[in-house]
């Protein structure tokens, strides 16, 4: 069991505060899931403000940092105001001890300023991103992704990206049949890759053509094992390649080959954790064409080679 510590400041949303107790917190729905202990935090223990101008009584202070695997820090007045200065102390303490530490949209500020992201790449809410370039110029931000993850330091984007680099978190704590669990149980996409466009300029488009790229969408995951490509997608929803890439990037935020990728590396977590199937076969059914391709793009994916990935994840390991 991790230690999830929230930061809960000044002008919070509710909604940002809630996200790491859904997505690390004990879940009906998957009961077979671990859950992780989750701490919500403040500067001083008391009734913390809301945007929403609601008064949540928090009753742990700084100190509770302590001994923390993960410290999610999300939006607040403090993405346009400066950071108090023990709140600053206390998240490069819990950085140093060696806890993540995760900014998501306006929590973003909260890490540059504590030095956490100097030289590092990281990104914030569209609205932001000019302002966090202007303020802190030692950081590369990164303006049209969803999340950054480096390492031990991760940023995230807006409310929904704030999703989704915690399932992300969640997967690499759990595997991805644990985080789909998590996923399912909120009703919200089980994955969506940190490269992802922030914000997807969908033209005002003929429905007809959304809908074919949504099908071959779906025939493409049904078909996973084929080697598949742009080409036959663009078949499947009856365009060209030209037409449906540009359609495809507009409703997904990403590349063909790249959103293949993704999903064919999904599968392969799935397999690793739940069968017992040789990696060779499991490079077959996900359609990487051989486990020599898969080993190498899993590992510079995942970052474990599929052999440790099964032995950290497997359901038979009893860890998922």
């Amino acid at each position: 069991m991790s230690v999830v510590v929230v930061l809960a400041l000044p002008g919070v949303p509710l909604f940002h505060l809630s996200i790491a107790g859904e997505v690390f917190g004990p879940r009906q729905s998957a009961p077979q899931v671990p859950a992780h202990e989750v701490r919500v935090v403040t500067e001083r223990p008391g009734a913390v403000v809301t945007r929403e101008g609601m008064r949540v009584e928090v009753p742990l202070g700084l100190d509770a940092l302590a001994g923390a695997d993960l410290v999610v820090v999300p939006w607040s007045l403090h993405a346009q105001e400066p950071v108090p200065p023990a709140v600053l102390d206390a998240v490069r303490t819990a950085h140093a001890a060696g806890a993540r530490i995760a900014g998501c949209c306006g929590g973003t500020f909260v890490l540059a300023e504590a030095g956490l992201l100097d030289g590092r790449r990281a990104t914030t809410h569209w609205h932001y991103t000019e302002r966090l370039a202007r303020l802190h110029p030692q950081v590369e931000v990164v303006p049209e992704v969803l999340f950054v993850d480096e390492g031990d330091v991760l940023t995230a984007a807006g409310t929904a990206a704030a999703i989704d680099l915690c399932l992300h978190l969640r997967r690499q704590l759990d595997g991805a049949e644990a985080a789909n669990a998590v996923a399912r149980g909120m009703v919200v996409a089980p994955h969506r890759s940190g490269g992802q466009a922030q914000f997807i300029e969908t033209p005002v488009a003929d429905d007809a053509e959304d809908d074919r790229v949504s099908q071959a969408m779906t025939w493409a995951l049904e078909h996973l094992d084929r080697p598949l490509g742009v080409d036959d997608l663009a078949a499947r929803a009856f365009m060209s390649r030209r037409t449906f890439t540009r359609r495809f990037r507009a409703s997904v935020g990403t590349s063909t080959v790249q959103w293949l990728l993704q999903q064919r590396t999904l599968l392969a977590q799935r397999l690793l954790e739940t069968t017992d199937l040789p990696v060779e076969a499991v490079a077959d059914r996900a359609g990487f064409g051989s486990a020599v391709a898969m080993r190498t793009h899993f590992s510079r994916s995942v970052g474990l080679s599929p052999r440790d990935y099964r032995a950290t994840f497997s359901r038979r390991s009893g860890v998922a």
